[in-house]
This record gives C-alpha cells, sequence and structure tokens, in this order.
C-alpha cells in the first residue's frame, strides 16, 4: 500500500503557476529512471526539447552563450514521473525550467554548472508525455508523444540585439531630420516608433551594467538595477554637450521607486533613459518652445510609476537665460483624442538657478523645460489690450469708411483733390487691416490651411499699404509746403497708386512664391501659467519672424524717419509764417498731421523695454493706432469746422490742404 501511493503521490509532483503570461511555455512528464541532470544549450534559430535517460537536453536561441557550450546541472536524485515545464520571458529575459518542485534558472549562473561537454546523454532516447506547448497570444497545443521536439523561434518571442537597436536608433533619427516639415500625424508615428525603441530597450541583451546607444539626435541608455540587493536611490549624468543650449543633464531616482515596483520573481529591474535632442515629436497645439529642443523620457520597465512619495529629481544644465523668460518643467500628456498631446505641469515643481534648472516630479514621462514669456505684463492686461484692440479696429474700420465718403464728396476744387485722394487711398488701406486683422484668428481657428495663408498674406498686404501710402502722405507734405513750385505732374496720382498698392503687392507675391509656407497660422507666446496649462494666440501672419523683422521694421523704421523729417520741416514752415494767433488751429493741424504720417507707430519700439513703463507705452500704441481711422474721422471734423470759423480764405483754403490721413498700426 505504501509503494502505491508513493507512486501516486510521485507524478503529482509539479509546477507552480507563474504570476505572469510567459511568452513560449512548453510543459510535459519525464519518467527518470536514474540519476540525470538538465543541458541547456544555445542554439542560433530554433527551440528544440531531447529527452534522453541521461538528461533533458534544452536548447533555444534566447540567452547568448559561447558556441558549441552548455550548461548542465543536476536534476533531484528521486527517481519517478516528474511534471516539468519550460518557461521564457521576453520582457526580463528568464529562461526558466519548473522540474517538480525544483526551479532552475538556465544560462545564468555558469560558475555553479559544469561547462564541459559529455556524450553520454546522447545514447538512451525516452519519451516524453503529456505534452503541450503555447506561444503568447494563441491556443495550447497538445502533442503526442515523442523523444524530440522542434519549435521554430519567431522575432516576436526572440530577444534582441544590440543591432537591432542601432538600426531603430538610426532609423527614428533619419525621421526627426524631416519630421519638421511633416504635420500632427507623421508626429504621432514618430511617437509610436519611439515607443517601439522602448520595447526594444526592454528586452535588449546588454554587454555590462549600463550601456548607452545611439550618437545624434537621439540617445538611449538602460540601466539595470539589481533586485538582490536592498532599494537604494539611482544617479545618472548624461554627456557633456559644448555649444548647445542644454549642456546636458544628471538625474537622480529614489529608493522608493524601486520599492514600489511589481514584486515578481524577476532577475533585475530596467530603467529606460532616452535623450531626445529634438523637439520635432513633441510639438503641442500651442507651439510651445522647449528649452534647447531638449526631451527626456525616463522610465521603469514593465512598471507604471506615479504619486511617488519621494520625487524624481531631474537636472537640466543650460546657458544664462534672458531675464525676460522663466521656465517651466512640463512633461508630455498624450492625448488619444486628438492629433497631438499636450505639455503638462502636474505634478512636476520647478526650481530655477542661474545656469541649472530643477525638474521635481512624483511620475516618469517624457520630460522638458518649457520657455515661458516673463510675467511682466499679467494676463489680466493682455486681455484688456485685446478687447481696446477689437473694439478699436472695428470702429476705425467704420470711421474710415465715413471719411472716405466724405472725402469724396468734398473734393470740389482742383488743388484739393490730389490730397483728397492720397486721404482716401490710405483710408482704404487703414480699412483693409483693420478689417483683416478682425477675421484673422477665426480664420487661425478654422480647419482651412488654404484660407488661413490667404488671411495671413492679405493682413501683411494690409500692412505694407498702410506703410506705404504713409510714406506717400510724407511726400504729399513735401510737395505741398516745402516745393518751390507746386507744379502739376501728369498722371500723378496714377503714379503714387502703382507704388502705394503696386510695391506691397509685388512684396508679398515674391515671399509667397519663394515659399508658400512663409504665410499662415502664427502663435503669439502668451504664456501664462494657469492651472499648469501654457496658452498662445495664434492669427494668420508671417511664419517667418526674419520676414516680419526685415520687411515690416525695416520699411516702416524708413517711412518713420522720412516723416519725422516731413513733421519737423512742416513745424518750421508754421513758425515762419503764422509768428501770432491761430495757436489752435496749428496745434490741432499737427496733431492730424502726426496721426496721418503715422508718428504714433514709433510706440512699438517701447514695446521692447520692460517694467511699467512697457505697460504705459503699450496701452497708449493700442489706443492710438487702433483707433486711427477714428482719430483721423474727428480731426477731418474739426478742422472742417475750423476753417468755417475762419475769417481768413487764405488760411482756410491751406487748412483744406492738410486734410486728414490715416493708418493702423498691426496690433501686438
Amino acid at each position: 500500500m505504501k509503494v502505491l501511493l508513493l507512486l501516486l503521490l510521485s507524478p503529482l509532483q509539479g509546477v507552480g503557476a507563474s504570476t505572469r503570461q510567459e511568452d513560449f511555455r512548453f510543459c510535459g512528464e519525464r519518467n527518470q529512471t536514474e540519476n540525470s541532470s538538465v543541458i541547456y544549450k544555445h542554439s542560433p534559430a530554433n527551440i528544440s526539447i531531447e529527452n534522453t535517460a541521461q538528461a533533458l537536453i534544452i536548447k533555444s536561441p534566447f540567452l547568448p552563450s559561447r558556441r558549441n557550450s552548455y550548461h548542465q546541472s543536476s536534476l533531484p536524485p528521486t527517481l519517478g514521473r516528474y511534471r516539468f515545464c519550460i518557461y521564457w520571458f521576453k520582457h526580463n529575459r528568464t529562461l526558466r525550467l519548473a522540474y517538480g518542485k525544483q526551479s532552475f534558472l538556465l544560462g545564468w549562473d555558469p560558475d555553479s554548472s559544469i561547462t564541459r561537454e559529455r556524450d553520454s546523454w546522447k545514447t538512451g532516447r525516452t519519451k516524453i508525455f503529456n505534452v503541450s506547448y503555447v506561444f503568447k497570444g494563441q491556443k495550447n497545443t497538445s502533442l503526442d508523444s515523442a523523444s524530440e521536439y522542434f519549435f521554430p523561434a519567431s522575432l516576436e518571442i526572440m530577444p534582441v540585439g544590440e543591432q537591432d537597436i542601432e538600426g531603430q536608433l538610426a532609423a527614428l533619427d533619419r525621421l526627426l531630420a524631416q519630421a519638421p516639415a511633416l504635420g500632427a500625424t507623421a508626429q504621432r508615428s514618430l511617437r509610436h516608433e519611439l515607443g517601439a525603441l522602448e520595447r526594444m530597450l526592454a528586452q535588449v541583451e546588454l554587454k555590462g551594467q549600463n550601456q548607452t546607444f545611439g550618437k545624434a539626435a537621439l540617445r538611449a541608455t538602460v540601466l539595470r538595477v539589481s533586485t538582490t540587493q536592498a532599494p537604494q536611490h539611482l544617479a545618472f549624468a548624461s554627456p557633456r554637450e559644448e555649444g548647445r543650449e542644454v549642456q546636458g543633464f544628471t538625474v537622480d531616482l529614489p529608493s522608493s521607486l524601486f520599492v514600489t515596483a511589481k514584486e515578481e520573481e524577476v532577475v533585475e529591474h530596467r530603467v529606460l533613459l532616452v535623450d531626445v535632442n529634438s523637439q520635432a515629436m513633441f510639438q503641442d497645439e500651442n507651439s510651445s518652445h522647449v528649452l534647447g529642443d531638449k526631451v527626456v523620457g525616463i522610465s521603469l520597465v514593465d512598471t507604471v510609476v506615479a504619486n511617488l512619495s519621494d520625487p524624481v529629481v531631474l537636472t537640466f544644465y543650460h546657458n544664462q537665460l534672458p531675464r525676460n523668460v522663466t521656465l517651466l518643467c512640463v512633461f508630455w500628456q498624450e492625448d488619444s483624442t486628438a492629433s497631438s498631446g499636450n505639455w503638462d505641469s502636474y505634478g512636476c515643481t520647478t526650481v530655477e538657478g542661474d545656469r541649472q534648472t530643477y525638474c521635481r516630479c512624483n511620475h516618469l514621462t517624457y520630460f522638458a523645460v518649457l520657455m515661458v514669456s516673463s510675467p511682466e505684463i499679467t494676463y489680466i492686461h493682455r486681455d484688456y489690450l485685446s478687447i481696446i484692440t477689437y473694439i478699436g479696429c472695428l470702429i476705425s474700420a467704420l470711421a474710415s469708411i465715413c471719411t472716405i465718403f466724405f472725402l469724396y464728396f468734398r473734393s470740389k476744387q482742383r488743388d484739393q483733390i490730389m490730397s483728397m485722394h492720397i486721404h482716401m487711398n490710405l483710408l482704404g488701406a487703414i480699412f483693409l487691416l483693420d478689417f483683416t486683422f478682425l477675421i484673422s484668428e477665426h480664420l487661425a481657428a478654422s480647419s482651412s490651411n488654404a484660407a488661413c495663408i490667404a488671411g495671413g498674406l492679405f493682413l501683411h498686404f494690409s500692412l505694407l499699404s498702410c506703410l506705404t501710402w504713409m510714406g506717400i502722405e510724407g511726400y504729399n507734405l513735401y510737395r505741398l509746403v516745402i516745393e518751390v513750385f507746386n507744379a502739376y505732374h501728369d498722371h500723378l496720382l496714377l503714379k503714387l497708386c502703382l507704388v502705394g498698392w503696386g510695391l506691397p503687392f509685388c512684396c508679398v507675391m515674391l515671399i509667397f512664391l519663394s515659399n508658400w509656407t512663409n504665410y499662415g497660422p502664427f502663435s503669439i507666446p502668451v504664456y501664462e501659467s494657469i492651472g499648469g496649462k501654457s496658452t498662445s494666440a495664434t492669427i494668420c501672419w508671417i511664419t517667418s519672424p526674419l520676414i516680419h523683422n526685415v520687411i515690416n521694421l525695416g520699411l516702416f523704421s524708413l517711412v518713420f524717419l522720412f516723416n519725422s523729417v516731413m513733421l519737423g520741416a512742416m513745424v518750421r514752415e508754421i513758425l515762419r509764417q503764422n509768428k501770432k494767433g491761430h495757436k489752435l488751429k496749428h496745434v490741432l493741424a499737427l496733431c492730424g498731421l502726426s496721426i496721418l504720417l503715422g508718428i504714433p507707430w514709433a510706440l512699438v519700439f517701447f514695446s521692447f523695454t520692460s517694467g511699467s513703463f512697457r505697460l504705459v507705452s503699450l496701452y497708449i500704441f493700442t489706443i492710438i493706432n487702433s483707433l486711427q481711422g477714428f482719430l483721423i474721422f474727428l480731426w477731418y471734423w474739426t478742422m472742417v469746422l475750423q476753417a468755417k470759423k475762419s475769417s481768413n480764405s487764405q488760411s482756410s483754403s491751406d487748412s483744406m490742404k492738410l486734410q486728414p490721413n490715416s493708418s493702423h498700426s498691426h496690433p501686438g
């Protein structure tokens, strides 16, 4: 009875279930009739399990080993039938044999195994009974009894080599070089490729304790953390990068990170650090600017890390920053419902230094530092300025149309026709600028990229037209006041119209034909950290800051200098001819001429200052220039009333020659 009981119990010496789904499993029963061993041998292609009376031989391509070498360990000495299972876990590169109640980690401990080859196990093959196998994601399959089994090793369960990682990094480098010209869909595809790289890094065979891959825009480092030692903090410092805005970074991972990792029977934990020197795949809808285009990804393989009691500290070392720039530590949050993700600062705190910035975050993901405009002008003042601009542009546009009609019907005398028509053209340019600016933000919010390009082109054309007609107003003032002989020129108005409208048209068409992407959605950085979110205003405008600075500011500077000289000459002429009386009329005339010639536009240069002076200058600039058409309307009627009250017909005639005109400033 005791012998029967032992025979019944011996097959029950089985294998416990694994806590994690394996990538490959082979199970069977082996009748052990003598002392035997388990032998693991590296095979380049296939998985094979062979059974002899002396040994259970396992070959696989999973773990690297020297060619024709093998590792041998003794099996339990008790004879009988044993249930055994072979497990392959790709995520931690573990090949395990569960034999009865014992467990063997194959290929990891060569010092405790026999490494000399024998031939005794090659004879006396015996069958394996009750055989089944399964690959991950497939159904369990039973097989007939046999002494040897072969399985092809699919790519899904194969380990990853160094050459695989380098190939993936090279492919990503090539895609990153093209990414700035691609849209949100291509960026999302790039991030999917980055996720594939992370999965490969989790499985790659390392040559040492730590290993770094890649050289150019993308580098990846794998850090091994042993599970046999007590948890301790882990520090890493990147190589120094001279000549870049961000010269390097350090990472300090707390010991609590590894305590919270899943408790599994694993050989090691892996920390992945991905260093991306390009923001191409992390562009949000606000076109946020990342410091030095440096994005750093930190992750613990197969573990979601959040709400850490001790923060992860990421330190960025960078150049001295301008005084009006504030840094904000953020992380990338993927949005599955949108074409792109966004930067968020939840769970992160920022500590700024002169040449380094410390980011303390309670989770792991992709981190960066946003460059944020300093809050010298708070979002409340920005809202007030925006309201003033929109209301002012609307009033200015209506007033410009009314003034054009009044000028047209009152221009009856021949000596006034030229000046009246110049004023009307300038007011027409102001109306176009006001109108296109009012609809620009709505066009940017639409889904039509072509409409936004057209809106940006027309807005630029209107601005250049205003500047050009302001210059023509200065020339007209010279012609009326300073020219010795106010001679009539053939087709002068036609020539002035060709310059006033033709020059801006040719300019914008050359910019458009050189590269049509020079016009389109343009985000004005209005970053205010409100609830960890960044905001910006998007309009249809010039996308190239270089074109804006050279063309717009350059042309305005020339017009401003010329018109300032003309206004000075006008003041001198008034002082020379009118030494007594009519002071109010002369003051009004000079104020109107200043607006007509665009002199208040010079306030834009004070926007480069800081503090309260900058705030006051912006308010004055916004009010005067957004209401420019309306101010010209008021000036015109004031001059008309003054002319009616004047008893001096010549003075009245001179006043009418200097009738109003206007220009509008591009808000913002």
